[in-house]
């Protein structure tokens, strides 16, 4: 049995996410359009963490998003597709 998984659980993406969303991002439901498989952002398998996280769904292995982390921005990609959005992320404190 490997003792390390090939992926995390959706969990991962908390830090990442909770700097631009003011609720929990893990609670939110994503039903998937290849597989049909509803799951919260927590069930995702996620895989990363160079150069960004890649985050899976479950049932299918469909990229659900990703989030790549600069020193001033967080990328965002929903779904495989083209296109991303960029946040502005706070200065980090003192």
């Amino acid at each position: 049995m490997n003792e390390h998984p090939l992926y995390l659980d959706g969990n991962a993406l908390a830090g990442p996410l909770g700097e631009v969303f003011a609720v929990d991002p893990t609670t939110a439901w994503r039903l998937c359009p290849s597989c049909r498989l509803p799951a919260t952002v927590a069930q995702l398998h996620v895989y990363g963490p160079e150069p960004g996280l890649t985050a899976r769904c479950p049932g299918c292995a469909a990229v659900a998003l990703r989030v790549v982390t600069q020193p001033d921005y967080l990328w965002l990609q929903l779904g495989g597709g083209a296109g991303a959005f960029r946040f502005t992320l706070p200065p980090a404190a003192p």
